[in-house]
């Protein structure tokens, strides 16, 4: 081998071996990446958790889903919008979150469950959601205005015995448990014209502004009017009387057996990820055990033992759907036997 050959061996010898190294470079730098992006993708939650609301603002359900999302900002540092879709008693906004993926990034706050679950024909099942744990439980009661002409329940009750229907008592909407409280007190003779409305001013103002007779609400819904002096109950639709309404009789005293505590809960979409459920639950959990969340309860008067974890959440809804699903059936065999 002469020396150019020798030479130019070499020469192609060190071309190749850059190569090679480049190569390997190349593919170090992929595979870097690739496990650089690997934890990335794994964290949750890493963008917007949307939180849902199938009521109108200003409600009760508007309250708790703002209060949850400023706390999951709080918590898992990302942001939290609240979305307000009201419509067809809290539907339309399931709907939404049946629509997107199973991915956690979309959870519901509502004020119902029988409309969604109940009933004699229900759109789900408890099978499709995950209950991430029961926000609040506060008393229902029966409200009219400060100078309605009802100054007591017995004043309703004569009234809408002597002219049937023509009573007006505002609910937030049909299907749900305002609406089997009212056939209840149907199947016991008080037949009232229910008229359903999803916004909650809207409701308030009609009853303010002398437009209707009875307000269907929880009590901490409307602690504002009561504190204003602008509302009075008149049925409390609880099992024992409540403190605030002390001198105020229950469905169950006067044999109409309404006591189905009026709840709010929080869901996600059935086939999330159970760590990312997990990272939800825990986060609900932390807020509870603080001092914001008890006195977000106080100031709705609600129960001080309101929050239900997401591990028996679950259990906890079936219970009270079918207490509301016997208030129903004694609803309809009270009707039938008029």
């Amino acid at each position: 081998m002469n020396i150019k050959t020798f030479q130019f061996m070499k020469q192609l010898h060190v071309a190749a071996l850059t190569i090679r190294l480049a190569l390997a470079g190349i593919a170090a730098s992929l595979l870097t990446g690739i496990f650089s992006l690997a934890p990335a993708q794994a964290i949750f939650p890493s963008r917007p958790i949307e939180v849902i609301v199938p009521w109108g603002p200003g409600g009760g359900s508007d309250i708790t889903g703002r209060m949850v999302a400023k706390f999951l900002e709080a918590e898992l540092k990302v942001a939290a919008p609240v979305v307000n879709l009201p419509g067809a008693s809290g539907t339309i906004g399931v709907q939404r979150l049946l629509s997107k993926p199973a991915d956690g990034y979309s959870v519901v706050v509502t004020g119902d469950f029988y409309a969604l679950i109940g009933g004699d024909a229900p759109k789900w099942t408890l099978d499709n959601f995950v209950p991430l744990g029961v926000l609040i439980n506060q008393p229902g009661a029966i409200f009219v205005a400060t100078e309605s002409r009802f100054k007591t329940w017995a004043d309703v009750e004569r009234e809408a015995k002597s002219k049937p229907g023509s009573i007006s008592l505002f609910v937030a909407g049909l299907g749900i448990i305002d609406e089997v409280h009212a056939d209840l007190l149907t199947s016991k003779g008080i037949r009232l014209n229910v008229i359903p409305v999803s916004k909650p001013a809207e409701r308030y103002t009609s009853i303010l502004g002398g437009h209707g007779d009875l307000l269907y609400e929880q009590a901490g819904d409307v602690k504002a009017l009561l504190e204003a002096q602008k509302i009075r109950p008149l049925l409390s639709l609880t099992e024992e009387r409540f403190p605030l309404f002390k001198n105020i009789p229950t469905g169950k005293e006067l044999g109409y057996d309404i006591w189905t505590p009026q709840i709010r809960w929080i869901f996600a979409r059935s086939g999330t990820d159970p760590a990312r459920i997990q990272v939800l639950a825990n986060a609900l959990e932390k807020m509870a055990a603080s001092e914001d969340y008890k006195n977000y309860l106080r100031s709705e008067l609600a129960a001080p033992d309101s929050f239900v974890p997401a591990s028996t959440a679950r259990a906890y809804i079936q219970k009270t759907l079918d207490n509301v699903r016997k208030e129903a059936a004694d609803a309809k065999q009270g009707m039938a036997g008029k």
